[in-house]
Order: C-alpha cells, then structure tokens, then sequence
C-alpha cells in the first residue's frame, strides 16, 4: 500500500460515505459590526476525531471555536452536535468543555480541588467525585502532587491539571484553544504526545485551535486550514503538506519552493512545465491542466538534492550559486541562487559525520529533483 505519508492510525470516516459527522458546520457566518470573522463556513467532524483549526491570528478559528462552545452565536447558519442544533444551547448546558490558553486555574486550591470543581458544581456525590480526581491525577501523571497549588508546579504540569479538570466531567467534546502556547519547546514536543496518547485513551473527540504547523501536523488526524474566516483546505497532516489544494496552503504550511510558469505539454498525467529564462520543469504530477494553462509548481526544500556536478541521470537539473548554508545539525539547509535570480531553498539530512561533496558559499551547484517530486497548483 502507498500512502503520502505515515498512518497514525487505522481511523478515517471521513472516506466512509456512510459514516455520519458528529460536529457539523453548517454554512455558519460570524460577525462582529462590519466585521467578518467567520463566512458562510462549512465543516464537518467525527466522533473520537483529533481535529486541529490551523490559521494565522485573526483568521476566525478561535470564533468557531467559541462558537461550538456556546460562548458566541453565529449570525447565520447552524452548528450541529450530534445532529443537535446548537442554536440557544448555553455552554453549561452543551456536552462539551474547553481549555484555555491561560488555564484559569484557582490559585488558592490545591491540584486536587481544582480538578474536583466542576465535578461538585454538578453535585456528584463526594466519594464518586474522589474517584473521579484519582482516576485523572494518575491519567496525568500528577499523583503526588495533589496537595500542591499551581503557583508550586511548572508549566507544563500547570498545563496538565487544566487537562485533568477539563476531561474529569466526561464531556463528548474536549475543545483547546492554543492549549501549548504557554510550554518551551521541548516540553511543547513531549507533552503533543501526552495529549494525543490520553485522546486515545479516553476516545473523546478533540477539537485544537493552533498556529503552530508543526502542533497541528503532530497531533492531528485532520487539519482545517483557515483563512479570513473561510476554509482553504481539510486534509491529514500528509495530504495538506504533501498535496496542497492552493498556493495560500503551500506557502502556509512548512517550507515551499514555487516556480511559476506555463503548461508546455502534456504527457499522460505528467507535464513539461516552461518556467522561463530556459528553465523546463518535467513533473508527473500536472493533474488535468490543459497546455497553455498557467501554472505554480511547487516543492518543499527536502525533495531538492544540491551538489557541485550536475547529476547524470536527473530529469530535473538547474544551475545556480549557493547563496546561504546553515547548519542545523541533523541537516543542512542550502540557499541557492538560481541564474534567473530566484533562490531555491534545499535541505538535506546529515546521515553522515562525514561531507563526500561539501559546498560553500558563493560555490557554483546544481539542485535536482525527480519528476515525481513537486505538485502542480492552478489556483
């Protein structure tokens, strides 16, 4: 089997033309005055789905969010919860919880208590609500802490007590808006694992709102590119990354190179794609544009092999100049200027301690790459 990137997991309704959505989108608009936050938005996701919103700030996606929560109306259209219309459903009353950024812990309760609060708010007998805390303490790995108060934890700890207190109440929807932001980068990466691991295991779905590329692309079993309130892309992490529907998707998400040119001619699903200044690019990957039609291919910088004599068999040579190196330890990055003045961006995975071919700045190169490599964008 050929996939466009790694399986997680053997979970896709969304290819189930049967399989019914448990959060639905329903042409929703959001606005504020003369403001457009959310247009005429559809979107639909699963039971047990790990759903990331992915957009730059201001986009609307921290709007939808709110809006499943019940903290804002749409102005127009539905959102459906279970088939549910959400429509006058205060938040205490919709089966689902949400966790901040902040995570608007009590300064003055222990872990423990924290963790309890909501549970005694909705009058669960004492002993099921002590249960109830132990169970989630261990799920988070914060047993002993549980006479501790929040300003005696670290962030990251911090953070997993609002996990704790958000999923103690078995909502069927756990809702992050940002729920990373606040963690250094290590713990960021660790604890991205932590929540896809308890997602798992407690099967709720999980709805995050998220800047971050990289959070979405780890976390995630679909992602919802977002842009001035309207949906760009929905796709898994290795779909958007590896097949993007637009040149906006492209650029947003990693890092992409872009040659713009003209559909040559076509070759049985391929294409020879003229990029000007003597430039042709051959790809298999042309979809059904015509000749003629003006076109963007696109290749992220790891599909691009740079080296000092032009590769014998390579389908796909252009000379240029490196322009920039950084070395980044388990790779090297390679900016080279291409003869036309573009820069291409190439990086390449230090396998070895040892360089064979080592390039230096102002070094004449040739970047490469298979016809197979790039994707052909016509909008």
């Amino acid at each position: 089997m050929k996939s466009l990137g790694s399986i997680r997991r053997d979970f896709a309704p969304w290819n189930d033309p049967n399989a019914k959505p448990y959060i639905q989108f329903d042409n929703v608009t959001k606005k504020f005055g003369d403001f457009t936050a959310v247009n005429n938005l559809s979107l639909t996701i699963f039971e047990r789905e790990f759903f990331a919103l992915l957009g730059a700030s201001g986009c609307g996606k921290s709007t939808l969010l709110r809006m499943l929560a019940g903290f804002e109306e749409p102005t127009a259209g539905r959102i459906l919860l279970d088939g549910q219309d959400m429509r006058g459903i205060p938040p205490y009353r919709r089966p689902v919880n949400m966790m901040f950024q902040s995570y608007a812990l009590f300064p003055h309760m222990t872990v423990e208590n924290n963790i309890a609060f909501g549970l005694k708010q909705d009058g669960m007998p004492k002993p099921e609500i002590a249960s109830r805390v132990a169970e989630m303490l261990k799920l988070v790995k914060l047993e002993q802490f549980a006479k501790r108060k929040p300003h005696q934890l670290s962030g990251g700890q911090r953070q997993r007590v609002a996990l704790a207190r958000s999923v103690a109440k078995r909502p069927k929807v756990l809702l992050l808006d940002e729920p990373l932001g606040a963690l250094d980068k290590k713990l960021r990466e660790e604890t991205q694992f932590e929540l896809m691991d308890l997602q798992q295991n407690l099967g709720l779905t999980f709805v995050v709102v998220t800047h971050d590329q990289e959070e979405a692309m780890t976390m995630a079993d679909r992602i919802a590119i977002i842009d001035k309130g309207e949906v760009m892309q929905v796709a898994t992490p290795a779909e958007v990354y590896e097949a993007p529907g637009s040149r906006f998707v492209a650029g947003f998400v990693g890092n992409v190179n872009m040659f713009e040119g003209k559909i040559a001619r076509g070759e049985a699903g391929g294409a020879s794609i003229d990029a000007g200044n003597g430039i042709t690019i051959r790809t298999d990957n042309a979809g059904t544009a015509g000749a003629g039609t003006a076109v963007t291919f696109a290749i992220r910088p790891e599909k691009i092999k740079v080296s000092s004599k032009k590769p014998a068999e390579a389908v796909n040579a252009i000379e240029g100049e490196v322009y920039d190196i950084a070395y980044l330890g388990d790779m090297t990055v390679y900016h080279v200027r291409l003869d036309d003045g573009q820069v291409v961006r190439a990086s390449t995975m230090n396998a070895a301690r040892i360089t064979e071919d080592p390039l230096s700045w102002n070094d004449r190169a040739w970047v490469s790459f298979r016809p197979d490599a790039g994707v052909v964008l016509t909008r």
